[in-house]
């Protein structure tokens, strides 16, 4: 009986659970956060690619922006 009762002290007292929680949210919200930027990133160089096109297409007569196609393909 004496063994059962140390085996739930130390079962209450551990923080290794609590802890390992504590980490999984914070790299979630990293994880977020890090996809977040990256997509706001490719949304900030498509708008200035897309600016770009437009500013050539009216001073240089580009007929078109769009990618060439794939050699080969």
């Amino acid at each position: 009986m004496k063994k059962l009762m140390t085996m739930t002290r130390q079962f209450r007292d551990d923080e290794n659970g609590a802890a390992m929680v504590e980490y999984s949210i914070l790299i979630g919200i990293i994880a977020t956060a890090s996809i977040l930027v990256i997509i706001g990133i490719g949304i900030w160089v498509s708008d200035s690619f897309t600016t770009l096109c437009d500013n050539l297409q009216g001073v240089a007569g580009v007929a078109d922006c769009a990618p060439a196609a794939a050699a080969g393909g």
